[in-house]
């Protein structure tokens, strides 16, 4: 039986309230206000409530929102590429600063007491605003002309942060150090990168956040790929993407055990396929980490009501389990972004999933009690991984012989 889920923002009544979300209750602990101080980013929290404090219309507050979060979006990809000041000792590669930033944003405008009157409905606007903005998803531009490829990637927030509130995102970090960048295909060819980052909640996801996102651009592009946290010690290209939820709490604490849940699920496959071309990938020099074509699924077969896994993909009939990247979120938005190449009819576009290496901190760092924020070991990681992806990317990017993506 489905399970009944809900706005990805939990509401706020008109006067406001002190509640903070799971998410925002985590940043009083120590590494989050670390992680801000370190990077400069300590101060914007207060700084928009006091110019939120200061608008006297819901149009004011909403030009105050989409300019704090574009405005951290920017901040982030900048001190990522290297532009302006660092803010502090925290290397620029790390995507911390911009989750936590957010959060403390988000948190402040929950808690906001505006003198005019605004809804429920209002506030939920405004958090939506703030979170579209602050993660790059509605500002994809892409040159005009042609002789240029178009490439779109997608990363993630950290998360198990109740397991490990120091973590870090390789995917997230990958984002911004490529969003508007260009680079060199594996034939010479010149493409333009543009990036978004996603949360990790079930709820944002069934409310169409992935799709909101890609759908206008999946017809100009060239190329996409969606990027996750995988394995430790390796990266995988996943074969096949399975419509399942396997129930893992997400960054709420909240756990969903359902069928993914699209539009016109009459329509919706078991199974979608990557159109990556995974043997050039796989056949390539990229990086220190070795890259696996994965196959695996897990699957119902046809009849039976008890799970196998299928190390060469999904047998006729079947119902998906897990796909070649499991059952939570990374899954997911492999599954909905090939779900919506194929129902716009854009078949031969390249486009597919890419787990990468888990990030993991060097040795003697790793206790979240006793450990520090960062560490040598663990920059050197973040930084090879984001270098790997772009690696990837780019042979991903060169023109294939004779290749389109399986059915599904």
């Amino acid at each position: 039986m489905a399970v009944s889920l809900t706005l990805a923002t939990p509401p706020a009544s008109a006067a406001g309230t002190t509640t903070a979300s799971v998410e925002e209750a985590r940043l009083d602990r120590v590494a989050p206000q670390e992680i801000l101080k370190r990077s400069g980013f300590d101060s914007l929290a207060p700084e928009f409530a006091g110019v939120l404090a200061g608008a006297d219309s819901f149009a004011e507050a909403e030009r105050t929102v989409v300019r704090y979060g574009s405005g951290l979006w920017r901040r982030a990809v900048d001190r990522a590429q290297g532009r302006g000041s660092a803010g502090g000792d925290l290397s620029r590669d790390d995507d911390r600063p911009l989750y936590w930033s957010r959060l403390a944003l988000t948190r402040e405008l929950r808690s906001w007491k505006p003198g005019f009157g605004i809804t429920e409905r209002g506030r939920t606007r405004l958090l939506d605003r703030l979170e579209r903005s602050s993660r790059g998803q509605d500002s994809i531009r892409y040159p005009a002309g042609k002789g240029v490829k178009r490439i779109l990637l997608t990363g993630f927030d950290p998360f198990t942060l109740d397991r490990d509130v120091r973590i870090s995102n390789p995917s997230g970090a990958t984002a911004l150090a490529l969003d508007g960048t260009w680079l060199r295909t594996a034939d010479g060819s010149l493409a333009r990168v543009e990036t978004a980052v996603f949360p990790v909640r079930w709820a944002d996801f069934a409310d169409g956040t992935v799709e909101r996102t890609l759908r206008p651009h999946l017809p100009e592009v060239d190329l996409f790929t969606t990027v996750s946290q995988g394995r430790p010690g390796r990266f995988d290209i996943e074969r096949t993407n399975g419509a399942w939820r396997g129930g893992f709490p997400d960054n709420e604490n909240l756990s969903r055990t359902e069928t993914v849940p699209v539009a016109d699920p009459a329509t919706q496959p078991q199974w979608t396929s990557t159109s990556l071309p995974y043997a050039a990938i796989t056949a390539a020099s990229t990086g220190r980490f070795p890259v696996y074509d994965n196959t695996s699924v897990t699957e119902l077969p046809a009849g039976a009501d008890t799970p196998v896994v299928r190390p060469d993909g999904p047998t006729p009939g079947s119902v998906a389990r897990a796909g070649g990247g499991g059952d939570y979120l990374s899954n997911e938005i492999a599954y909905r972004a090939t779900l919506l190449r194929d129902r716009l009819g854009l078949t031969r576009l390249p486009g597919g999933h890419v787990h990468t290496p888990v990030l993991q901190f060097g040795a003697g760092n790793t206790d979240p009690a006793t450990g520090g924020v960062t560490d040598p070991e663990f920059v050197r990681n973040r930084l090879d991984i984001i270098a790997q992806v772009r690696a990837i990317v780019a042979v991903a990017a060169a023109p294939q012989e004779s290749f389109a993506h399986p059915s599904s």
